[in-house]
């Protein structure tokens, strides 16, 4: 049990100097910690925050392994899908991004569903689907109401509408 306990605090103390290296610009110094977090201890958070930084450096098929290997460790948590679904807007491939928001949203464990909104809103008015996007942006807001960067996508949106 010792052991276990150990390697839990060594996983999480990895973790929290990955971030805040991360956070800091210092990506190699980030992964490197993150690798290390999930050596002691595998965790859906570690693998996820591996690969925002590989997707930081432009590796985003390396970012997109990391966070399915997030999923495998914990179905249930949000933030790899939409993240997934983030990585395949950047590289033009709306269609298979749509399915990972999809995803995100119906994960259990997910605090901010307002960015998978705002990412179906990008699809969404890339295919011309006005009102679906508009129904995005209210999506957004309603689940974070200070979310300001749906509230100004929504008055640009309405503009372009009306």
């Amino acid at each position: 049990m010792g052991k276990q306990y150990d390697n839990t605090e060594l996983a999480r103390d990895y973790f929290e100097k990955g971030y805040l290296l991360q956070k800091s610009g210092h990506l190699d110094r980030a992964a490197h910690f993150y690798r290390r977090s999930i050596e002691f201890q595998p965790t859906a958070q570690a693998f996820t925050f591996l690969g925002w930084v590989y997707s930081q450096k432009g590796l985003l098929r390396e970012a997109i392994e990391q966070c399915k290997a997030a999923i495998e460790i914990d179905p249930d948590y949000g933030n790899p899908y939409n993240d997934i679904g983030a990585y395949l807007l950047q590289m033009n491939n709306y269609f298979d991004a749509e399915e990972w928001f999809l995803k995100a949203l119906q994960a259990s464990k997910y605090e901010n569903y307002c960015y998978p909104y705002m990412n179906l809103r990008k699809i969404y008015e890339f295919r011309g689907l006005w009102e679906k996007a508009g129904e995005m942006f209210n999506r957004a807001l309603k689940e974070n109401p200070s979310y300001t960067p749906a509230s100004d996508a929504l008055i640009r949106l309405s503009a372009r509408y009306n």
